[in-house]
Parts: C-alpha cells; structure tokens; sequence
C-alpha cells in the first residue's frame, strides 16, 4: 500500500481516508518525530471541510496516544501551519486539507521542525513505521506519559503580522478595491482580515464555509463569479484563493484571468529589477510555457524546471540558492517570506508591483506572449506504467517530430492522467491532442 502522493495522504474521505487510517498515519509520524524531538509538542490545523473533524481527532488521539502533546488551532492556511509550526517550536506540523479537491476528499499533510514538507525518503520512513504494527504497538504509551491536547484560537494573529510584514512599508492599499475569493476555504478570515488592515476596499466572496462547499464553483479552480465581480465593482484586481490558500489566481481589472506562467515571469523580472530576486533565475515546473524561459532569458535569468509539486520547486530553489519560484497552477513560493505556496503572500507582493510600477494589471502581469498549450485531464481507471503502454513511444515519436513539447503525467491524488502538449500552432497542437485523448482513454479504461 502506498500512502504518500505528490502532496502528502489524500483520497475520499471515510472510504481510503478513514478514521483508523489517519490514526495510524499520525502515530506513525510521531514515531518518526519522537527521534527528532525537541519540544513533544505538534501542531494540527486543517481547512473547513466537515471531514476534518473526523480526521482532527483521529490524529489527535494517534499521536497523544504515543505520548506527543499537541496544539489544534482550527481552520487555517496550509502556509499558515509551515510558520506556526516553526514559530511556535514544535516539533512538526500537520495539515489536514484536500486543497482544491471537492469536500468528499481530504488530506494530511506533514511539516517538519522548520516548516518544510518531508522528502520522499522520510515519507518513506513514515510509511514502513505504518506497516508495522509491531512498532506501532510499542509505542503506545499508559497512564502519565500519554499526551494532551489543547486548542488555540488566537494563533492566527501571528500569521496575519508575517503577512502584513511581507508587504513593503512604504506603501499601502489604500485607494485599491479588491475582490477577493476565499473558496469557502481556509483563508475566509485571514485573506480579508490582511488586506483590509492594510488600506484596501475589499469585496468578499465565496467566505461562508458549511462544511460541504469548499471549492464549489468558486475559488482558483472555478473563476467565473470572480472575473464578473471584478467588472461589476469596477474594481483593480480580483484575488482566487483555494481550499487551503496555498494557491493563487489573478483576475486583472477587465475580468481576464491572468495566466500562471505570466505571473512567475511578471514577479520575477520585477523582483530582480528592485534587487530582491536571488540566485540569477527563478524556478518552475516542468509544466511551464515555453515563452517564459524565452522571457526569463531576454532579461538576462535562467528558468530552472523541477518535476511537478511545490516541494519539488523549494528542492531546487534551496539546490540553486533561488527565493523565487511556483507553478503555472497558482502555487508561487517566495522563501524570504513563506516555506511553501502562499497565495496571500504571492498576493501582496503582487499588488506590490502593481504600486511601484504604477501599472495596471492587465498590463504589468502579461509581460510576455505565451506558447499555444493545451492541458487535459483523463478520468482514467487504472494507472498502467507509462512504458508498458504499447503503441505510446511512436506516438511520442510523431510529436517530437513536429516539434510539439509533450509532458504526460498521472495525477498523484487523483484517478487522472494529464496530458500537456504545447506548440506554435494551435491547430496542429488540437488536432494531437484530440487524437493522444482518444489513444489513452481507449488504453487506459479497457
């Protein structure tokens, strides 16, 4: 059984993520933590998905029950948990959220000490700890030494002073209408709460969770409402949150979405204009449009790619000394400021921009043209290695004759294939596409 995806333990919710298995996955993440421990303490936050509450006290009781101490502090941002989780010393941090997932899903993610995702060989360690119950029966501790837990609401004001200290404090909001979209998720009080301190007009939607709704036709994935709203209320910019905030989409003040790679590169070159971008590039994701490294290098950087996932960005980022990167999904990192994807971070450095050029959005986040690139998800119903798939090479081949940029990837949470083919012309590119949908969906759900 393999636990760990791109992103941590994710899958249905009281089908594959059930109660006993959280349990079992918290006690097998103390054990691994208790060898590194240095203050017996753990942090648990979680989106507002009615599920985490099942999952909230299975994780409790797993990890008091090997004698770990633990702080819940309710919904809040995932980059909220990596800060808190350092901030306050402890020993990890876990997150309980599906991110942009529909409410039927649900997650747990793991920070350590200093905030940052686990690599692949501690997730594997944690993973073998799970498989053996042995190890499991033995840590379980009796009478004085097993832990407790308590809850802290007032926590969430140490994230809203990092937010607020990312921004610069020679300027201010004031004079900026903002629609703002927190996806009925974990970012409805502290997105709001940042920028309204800061001196901007804010039009809040989608900030009334109900358990079920996170994510529901709103939010970074579902854009639609927020790109009307912008128009409506004549406002400068629209902001999409999702589930956990960790993720960023941009509406410029004509309602257009502004698309993920011209956001890395608007950020990028601007950062290295004002002297804040370190490292001599910045980094992206093998999923990235091709006319962003063509405009990275015109500015005189380097695009340096990493497979899929934030953790895979931060892992090269850290390699090539870099503060910047993110992915074309709205997940952008910026480590002076955040361990992990921060969309209210990536914001306020947005509308920082934004300021000191005094530019408008539709004008200073599209500074480069894109390459025609199409992405599709498959619903597929078993995930065959791709090199066993017979036929798929000379199909690879065709592409790579026509001069055709192909990626072809599984979803690590979800039961999807995603497909990425991209070239300058669109006509060509559809028609391959058209045709690689047909091959698997015939290969792949046989």
């Amino acid at each position: 059984m393999k636990l760990f995806g791109t992103d941590g333990v994710r899958g249905e919710a009281g089908t594959f993520l059930t109660a006993g298995l959280a349990m079992k996955v918290a006690m097998a993440a103390g054990i691994y933590f208790k060898a590194h421990s240095k203050t017996n303490k753990i942090l648990v936050g979680k989106d507002t998905r009615r599920s985490g509450y099942m999952i909230e006290n299975a994780i409790v009781s797993g990890l008091t029950a090997i004698g770990y101490d633990v702080i819940q502090i309710g919904p809040m941002p995932t980059p909220a948990i990596a800060f808190i989780t350092e901030n306050m010393r402890c020993d990890a941090g876990i997150m309980i959220s599906a991110s942009h997932n529909s409410y039927e899903d649900n997650g747990i993610k793991f920070f350590d000490g200093c905030g940052d995702k686990l690599s692949e060989s501690v997730e594997k360690e944690i993973e073998n700890i799970y498989l053996n119950e042995d190890k499991l029966l033995e840590a379980q501790t009796r009478a004085k030494n097993i832990g407790k837990a308590k809850r802290i609401d007032d926590v969430v004001g140490r994230y809203i002073v990092q937010l607020k200290n990312s921004f610069p404090r020679d300027i201010s909001l004031a004079n900026m209408r903002i629609v703002l979209d927190t996806a009925n998720g974990a970012g409805y009080i502290v997105g709001p709460t940042v920028l309204e301190e800061l001196g901007a007009e804010v039009i809040v939607l989608h900030n009334k969770p109900d358990g079920f709704n996170i994510n529901q036709d709103c939010g970074a994935l579902h854009t639609k409402d927020l790109c009307e709203s912008v128009v409506k209320y004549r406002a400068d910019l629209g902001i999409a949150l999702d589930g956990d905030a960790d993720r960023l989409v941009i509406v410029d003040e004509n309602g257009e979405v502004v698309d993920g790679d011209q956001l890395l590169g608007a950020l990028g070159s601007y950062m290295n204009d004002v002297g804040t971008l370190k490292g001599g590039g910045i980094v992206s994701t093998v999923m990235s449009n091709q006319g962003l490294e063509d405009f990275m290098k015109e500015k005189g950087l380097k695009l340096f790619r990493s497979d899929v996932g934030d953790k895979n960005v931060l892992q090269i980022m850290k390699k090539e000394s870099i503060n910047f990167g993110g992915e074309q999904s709205g997940h952008v990192i910026i480590s002076d400021y955040a361990k992990t994807g921060d969309g209210l971070v990536s914001a306020l450095q947005t509308l920082a921009l934004l300021i000191k050029t005094n530019q408008k959005a539709s004008q200073a986040l599209r500074p480069f043209s894109l390459y025609p690139q199409k992405l599709t998800n498959i619903n597929i119903k078993t995930k065959k290695p791709l090199s066993e798939i017979e036929g798929l090479d000379k199909k690879l081949k065709e592409l790579d004759e026509k001069g055709i940029r192909h990626l072809i990837r599984y979803s690590g949470t979800e039961n999807k294939l995603r497909v990425l083919l991209e070239c300058k012309d669109a006509k060509e590119m559809n028609l391959h596409m058209d045709d690689m949908i047909e091959f698997f969906k015939k290969v792949l759900n046989a």
